[in-house]
């Protein structure tokens, strides 16, 4: 047996001491690193999403999690790419709002195989595994503010006008919801269509020559449906290109800032708002559930804000903060 003097008794205990300073901060009772989540998201530039991701944001930071937003930019190329790189970063979930549903099978595939969880927000799925699809009531929402503008045309005596629709595109599970639940209010109203236009690029342009079309082709047309928001200005400048300013209702899906303003003075006919930075906000909740062991609803439905001058006073608050993500 090797003899133990008091000097080497010594060295051993001072080498232990610095090898255990050394050592990770994470074995010596340090707090883990918190987990990562991405969104991957069809496109950044158009304010839905932004919100939607300040919403991811707000409630990642509150619930312990570092998150990073992945755009395609509306490419579906780019989305696949992403996805795979967030994949291989090792993120422990995945929010997904994606170019369209079809796309969406082949995301959740690819993250089901790397075992990754997936919430959807928004947009849908055609097929796949997911943890929850969380998504407006499109459909209901579609079709409250069917009935606004239904009965709006018939205060003015413009209820044997045409109303046509610049849609989102239809390929979405969404984008299908809105037209049904439109359509649905027009002819209980006994409103006639003036034809619908799908928008492929969502520029100023194309929204332009989608109304000015329609302009054209229906003389008798009192409104137009835009299936979204951010391109509004494009439909109001080729209302007034073709002199019908006051002649024809423009009304809208989801909502900008300025449309705080613009509906209370009747340049707008009103909205049907949906809650994207509650819906970010929810997403991130549902992931943690999960993660915490916890029950999961597989579907989720939030209600859309049916918005008109007669009661946008009322619902400035949630507008605000659920809508538009301001503080």
């Amino acid at each position: 047996m090797a003899l133990i003097t008091r000097r080497g008794l010594f060295h051993t205990a001072f080498s232990f001491a610095v090898t255990a300073a050394m050592a990770p901060l994470s074995a010596v009772g340090a707090e883990p690193a918190p987990r990562r989540i991405a969104y991957v998201v069809s496109d950044l530039r158009i304010p839905f999403w932004d919100i939607m991701w300040r919403g991811i944001q707000s409630r990642a930071a509150a619930l312990g999690y570092q998150a990073q937003a992945y755009s395609a930019d509306n490419n579906a190329r780019s989305e696949i790419t992403n996805l795979v790189n967030v994949i291989r970063s090792g993120v422990s979930g995945i929010i997904l709002s994606p170019t369209n549903s079809s796309a969406a099978v082949t995301l959740l595939k690819l993250a089901n195989d790397a075992s990754i969880p997936v919430v959807v927000a928004d947009i849908g799925a055609d097929g796949g595994e997911y943890v929850s699809y969380i998504s407006s009531d499109n459909r209901d929402g579609a079709y409250r503010i069917g009935r606004v503008l239904a009965a709006k045309l018939k205060a003015l005596g413009w209820a044997d006008g045409r109303v046509g629709i610049i849609a989102i595109p239809q390929k979405r599970a969404n984008g299908q919801a809105r037209t049904a639940g439109f359509m649905q209010a027009m002819e209980e109203a006994g409103l006639k269509g003036a034809g619908i236009r799908q928008q492929v690029d969502f520029s100023y342009q194309e929204t332009f020559d989608h109304t000015r079309d329609l302009l054209a082709t229906a003389p008798d047309i009192r409104a137009i449906w835009l299936q979204g928001s951010d391109r509004y200005q494009g439909a109001l400048d080729a209302i007034a290109a073709a002199g019908r300013t006051g002649q024809v209702l423009l009304m809208t899906f989801d909502a900008e800032p300025e449309f705080l303003e613009m509906i209370p003075r009747g340049t707008l006919a009103g909205a049907g708002m949906q809650q994207p930075f509650l819906m970010g906000e929810r997403a991130v909740e549902t992931m943690a559930r999960h993660h915490n062991g916890q029950p999961v609803e597989r579907e989720q439905k939030l209600p859309v804000l049916a918005v008109s001058e007669d009661n946008i006073k009322a619902e400035m608050s949630t507008i605000r903060r659920n809508v538009l993500g301001l503080k």
